[in-house]
């Protein structure tokens, strides 16, 4: 009989401790995750691949090792072992060293119903018939819709385990499916614009149709063409929810208490103040139903929760893995990630905006009498070190609260403190298409620029 990835990871663990380590806990993975990409109704690419691997942290004396293996044999796993523990004996000891005790893991998560039977068995024909299909409504929807960049489909089933030498075994498996398309569409003056639309869920069932993915996707190409630059000035700036997510995705970067307690946050020393209006809140919630981060328990083997980073405009909480929160005197999140191949690091589950007064995104439009409604977002222009923003934007022209003309090539700039102070709207349809959920979200003014 083969061994559960509960077993291996219980074996290693049982291994080192036998060996002199004081510490140690495994963390086994086995996933398989199959891809279809078409182009002009064939067949493009039909991928199917499986991983495995276990990866130990041993501590000993204060000093740390970590080693890891794609072989799960006894024989590879008793060589594992020892290889972590000469590397702990050649590390520098640190007292952060240190494993959640058996006290902090007492806490336990039943099944959160995370994998779904039928994308478990979904087959190669239905994601070439759905990326056939989106690539099809999107060309017959406009002539303009020219080509496609890419349209796909895609799913991964994944089984994760973990052991303790604190007391610790546990594990469970997970699901997830995408649709995306990216089309190419053109105007009769040659002007090309690419539009995309993605949708990503752990159960088949609630995932959009292959119709409505194709059919979003060719809209957002062609609603842009005819693009051109947009004025210099300060306006009010509308972020839909995709960029909305983005942004707050950024933010969630500058809570990291890593970075935080090495001074490389502007978010550093803001710990109790307010620094987004009253309304709004920004919360790590690992419990979340069917949230693609969600998980019963972290990369340590915490249980994981629902924590508010941001609560009614209030900083309340950093990231911590339990390392840094040693070093930085406070206690672990519960959102350390963690892959066989890598320590746990500071991480987040599913994040969420959360407003206690939101409108409609059309009053949110309808208010602005000159402004840029954010479609599209170039690059990685904020730095969570000095709080500095500039990014290359595209998206829509608001003129006496309706969407006009596209604009591209446009930049917008602020500080990222000022900006979360300077929110003044808070949409009602809350979009989690990933592991961060937002809704549409306006900014009271920021300088946006033409290129």
């Amino acid at each position: 009989m083969t061994p559960t990835l509960e077993a291996l990871a219980e074996r290693a663990v049982d291994r080192a401790r036998r060996r002199g380590a004081r510490q140690a806990d495994a963390w086994a993975e086995r996933s398989r995750e199959s891809s279809v990409r078409v182009r002009d109704g064939e067949v493009e690419d039909l991928q199917q691949a499986t991983a495995k691997g276990l990866g130990l942290r041993v501590i000993a004396s204060g000093r740390l090792g970590f080693a890891y293996t794609s072989d799960l044999t006894p024989e590879s796993l008793d060589a594992l072992v020892d290889r972590a523990l000469t590397l702990a004996r050649s590390s520098a000891p640190d007292p952060a060293n240190r494993l959640p005790t058996a006290r902090d893991l007492s806490h336990r998560h039943g099944d959160l119903g995370l994998l779904d039977p039928a994308v478990v068995d979904l087959s190669a024909d239905w994601k070439i018939a759905a990326s056939k299909t989106m690539e099809r409504v999107g060309r017959s929807l406009d002539r303009r819709v020219k080509a496609f960049e890419s349209v796909g489909a895609s799913d991964v089933v994944a089984e994760v385990a973990i052991a303790s030498s604190e007391g610790l075994s546990d594990s469970y498996r997970s699901s997830y499916v995408a649709l995306y398309s990216a089309p190419v569409a053109q105007a009769d003056d040659g002007q090309l614009q690419t539009g995309y639309w993605v949708d990503y869920r752990r159960f088949l069932g609630e995932l959009e149709s292959p119709e409505a993915v194709g059919r979003r996707a060719a809209e957002r190409a062609l609603r842009m063409l005819g693009a051109g630059k947009g004025p210099t000035r300060r306006v009010p700036v509308i972020f839909e929810p995709l960029q909305a997510a983005a942004f707050f995705g950024g933010i969630a970067g500058a809570l990291d208490g890593k970075r935080v307690h090495q001074k490389a946050s502007f978010l550093g020393g803001k710990l109790g103040q307010r620094i987004a209006p009253t309304t709004l809140s920004l919360v790590d919630d690992g419990l979340h139903a069917r949230g693609l981060g969600s998980r019963p328990f972290d990369g340590e083997g915490l249980a994981s929760r629902r924590s508010a980073l941001i609560d009614g405009g209030i900083l309340t909480s950093y990231l911590y893995d339990t390392y840094t929160a040693h070093k930085a005197k406070a206690k672990s999140t519960a959102t350390a990630g963690r892959g066989y191949q890598s320590l746990p690091h500071i991480g987040t589950t599913t994040l969420l905006v959360e407003a206690a007064s939101t409108r409609p995104a059309p009053d949110i439009i309808r208010d602005v009498k000159a402004g840029l409604y954010v479609t599209s977002m170039l690059g990685h222009g904020a730095d969570t070190v000095t709080g500095d923003y500039s990014q290359g934007a595209a998206g829509l022209w608001i003129e006496n609260g309706e969407l006009t003309r596209p604009v591209q090539a446009m930049t917008v700039a602020g500080n990222l403190l000022d900006m979360l102070g300077s929110i003044d709207a808070v949409g009602d349809d809350l979009d989690l298409r990933g592991t961060v959920g937002a809704p549409t979200i306006r900014f009271g003014e920021l300088t946006v620029a033409g290129g």
